[in-house]
């Protein structure tokens, strides 16, 4: 199977790099720029991408590259850090610039090339960089500039291109366009790996991996496990034991609503664990958001461990671990820079009995939910909004409380009721509200309040690396607000979350 290779320069969208690749069904895998050429596995790479990164490339310590690598005869792409790497390499000048560009710019085509079939003379672009290329290399030419930066270059002979800016991300207009021209006209892909592919591929490795041991998996409710959990139990079947967690961090009456929804799999083995006291008590105090996460990551684990004990057979623990949680959290292959830890990651106690298996962990969530619906998971269930591990934990932020938690489960509900009610719920990717450390002045009949303030936050997206605040009429908005200040005791005023990602995360925790 032919494959391209994403160098990990350290940037938070080598991930989503691979997932626009493989989104023309080219098999992508991600590796760290410290590999060398003897380490390479070159059998049917067709390409190689250079992801961006955080770094300069005339740091002490900046990331490198095995600099035979780029005179391989492989069609070579350099973004943004890969650019300047490139452009190093050649001889062409790289230097700080007097001010970081970040955001939208607009890139003008200056040469044809078939890199560029289908794109526009003007487009808009995503800008994120410090340094820009000031001089280019003799053997390079200028395609594409922007008002402040030279945006895209070609080598005259071989096949090697570079850009500044980032054409894997939804906010550069024409960048699928041109990953599509660099895959398949200047790589020449087949475009023959899907997601049957990784279903078969994954089963075998599980059953080989496994052999007769027995794995528990963390089943949350949400679209990963329990699209883990039928990927697992199509290859180990009894084998599998779900361990379902009530946390108290729960939405309202989800509990009860998840066991239900397991119902309809009648063939997973299922057990429920009461533990809302446990993790109040370990929470008392503690408000820095990784902390938090920690901690509860930590407790997952105790009660996993505890499962184990009665199952002595249970040598691994499976989890719905995917690649947006990989990348926030620490890069599995290189240098990224570490936003938050999902709980899967970060929370995982550097001393335990178990051997972590992770089958979803190289998909993004739309490849996650067409696999959930090819394994036989119900629509309802594949069209689930996400919900962190962590749950209501890091929705409740500062402190968490039973009280604050009951206050946002409320609130929460009212959200997506209307959601539902208004036929929002499936046009929507991730809907949910937050409460805040903040109490301000209210007044309600005659009498003055003090109360906490919530935030709604929705989002539209495919991948979750990236995501658009989704544009509710007013008036729905309105609806939601006065209801909540109406219906909820302990919140006086409602605001609407408008950050996209980046630079914001969807969660604010």
């Amino acid at each position: 199977m032919e494959k391209i290779l994403v160098m990990d320069f350290g940037s938070q969208y080598n991930q989503l790099i691979a997932r626009r690749i493989r989104e023309l069904h080219i098999y992508t895998e991600v590796v760290p720029h410290t590999v060398t050429l003897e380490e390479l596995d070159l059998s049917n790479v067709i390409g190689i991408v250079l992801s961006g990164g955080p770094s300069s490339v005339y740091d002490i310590d900046a990331p490198n590259i095995d600099e035979r690598i780029l005179d391989l005869d492989i069609p070579i792409l350099g973004i943004c850090y890969g650019m300047q790497l490139v452009m190093k390499h050649y001889g062409g000048v790289v230097e700080e610039s007097l001010k970081r560009e970040y955001g939208k710019s607009d890139l003008t085509l200056l040469e044809e090339d078939v890199i560029l079939e289908g794109m526009t003379k003007t487009s808009t672009v995503w800008m994120s960089h410090g340094d820009h290329v000031v001089t280019l290399p003799s053997d390079f030419v200028l395609l594409g500039k922007t008002p402040s930066s030279m945006a895209m270059t070609r080598h005259q002979e071989k096949n090697i291109y570079t850009v500044q800016f980032h054409p894997e991300v939804t906010h550069t207009d024409e960048g699928r366009i041109f990953l599509k021209n660099f895959a398949l006209d200047v790589c020449n892909a087949k475009c023959d790996w899907y997601l049957e592919d990784f279903i078969e591929d994954s089963v075998k490795r599980i059953r080989d991996l496994v052999k007769d041991d027995k794995v528990i998996l963390g089943l949350s409710g949400g679209v990963d496990s329990s699209v883990a959990a039928l990927l697992l139990h199509k290859a180990i079947g009894d084998q599998l034991v779900c361990i379902f967690v009530d946390t108290g961090l729960l939405r309202h009456e989800e509990a009860a609503e998840v066991i239900d929804n397991y119902m309809e799999l009648h063939d997973l083995n299922i057990v429920k664990v009461d533990a809302e006291d446990l993790f109040f008590d370990s929470l008392k105090g503690v408000d820095d958001p990784e902390e938090k996460r920690k901690i509860i990551g930590k407790h997952f684990f105790d009660v996993f461990e505890e499962a184990k004990a009665k199952n002595s057979d249970a040598r691994f623990l499976a989890q719905g671990t995917i690649y947006p949680d990989v990348i926030e959290s620490i890069s599995i292959h290189g240098p990224s820079k570490t936003i938050k830890s999902h709980h899967n990651v970060g929370g995982v106690p550097s001393i335990h009995s178990f051997e972590i298996l992770e089958p979803l962990k190289e998909l993004f969530k739309d490849e996650v939910r067409e696999l959930g619906m090819k394994l036989g998971l119900p629509k309802h269930l594949v069209d689930r909004h996400p919900f962190p591990g962590p749950g209501l934990g890091i929705r409740v932020i500062g402190e968490v409380s039973k009280e604050k938690v009951a206050i946002l489960q409320k609130a929460d509900r009212i959200f997506i009721e209307e959601l539902r009610n208004r036929q929002l719920y499936n046009e929507v990717s991730q809907a949910f509200v937050t409460l805040l450390p903040v109490k301000t002045v209210g007044v309600m009949g005659d009498n003055r309040t003090y109360e906490y303030v919530c935030a709604l936050r929705s989002v539209n997206t495919t991948d979750f690396m990236t995501a658009h605040v989704s544009r509710f009429d007013f008036n729905f908005l309105e609806k939601v607000a006065g209801r909540i200040v109406s219906e909820v005791k302990g919140i006086n005023r409602v605001v609407y979350d408008i950050t996209s990602k980046p630079p914001g995360t969807i969660e604010w925790e």
